[in-house]
């Protein structure tokens, strides 16, 4: 199998809803996790060829592990602040959390035009470079700044 990693910023909401504005889509937050988003590359690269949807590609057993939660009124809601992750000590994704190209408040506002969001939801807020592949024995150490780190070992 082809696996990728992909460091992420976990978001999770206390309250949802639908339509919510920018303004006030902070509010809806509970708190932030570290989570890593795993991908089986060789999966989704043939259901790109087949034309066929990839949720199996990033929805497989154990493709997400995540940090336990920070409760925003602890951490503040982070905007800025290196994201990076080291495989095996080696940096492979480093990046700031200012560079993301959608900001939380307008994710949250536009998820919630096409789903009605609730509370336990979890959004992963996407990645920096550097995606790439992991083998069995690599240990994976993800960290965001200000919320505690997460470290994992590929099986």
């Amino acid at each position: 199998m082809d696996v990728h990693h992909e460091v992420e910023l976990a978001v999770a909401l206390k309250t949802g809803g639908k339509n919510t504005q920018i303004e006030e889509a902070l509010d809806h937050v509970f708190g932030y996790a570290v989570s890593l988003d795993m991908t089986l590359r060789d999966f989704q690269g043939e259901a790109k060829k087949m034309g066929r949807p990839w949720e199996i590609d990033e929805a497989f057993e154990a493709s997400a592990p995540i940090t336990p939660l920070i409760a925003a009124s602890d951490c503040g809601h982070p905007d800025n602040g290196p994201i990076q992750l080291k495989v095996n000590g080696t940096v492979r994704q480093e990046g700031d959390l200012n560079q993301m190209i959608w900001k939380i408040p307008e994710m949250i506002s536009y998820l919630s035009e096409y789903f009605e969001l609730a509370a336990g939801d979890v959004i992963l807020t996407g990645t920096p470079a550097g995606v790439g592949p992991v083998e069995s024995g690599d240990t994976m150490e993800a960290t965001v700044d200000g919320i505690p780190a997460l470290s994992d070992k590929v099986v």
